[in-house]
């Protein structure tokens, strides 16, 4: 897991946050999140990410 104030790799990346980076991808967000942080994301970003991650983990738990 990164640091507040460092830039995310995703070589050095969990699992968790991997998952997330990956969602974060689909969104179109990757490259902000590389260049300048997760923490450059505004509410609306995160709340999307955040509502996507949490319904994909509830499906895989029904599953």
């Amino acid at each position: 897991m990164t640091k507040k104030n460092e830039l995310p790799d995703p070589a050095a990346m969990d699992e968790q946050e991997l998952y997330k980076f990956e969602i974060a991808k689909e969104l179109g967000l990757d490259e902000k999140v590389l260049t300048q942080g997760w923490r450059s994301l505004t509410a609306k970003e995160s709340g999307r990410l955040g509502g996507i991650l949490a319904s994909r983990r509830k499906k895989e738990k029904s599953n």
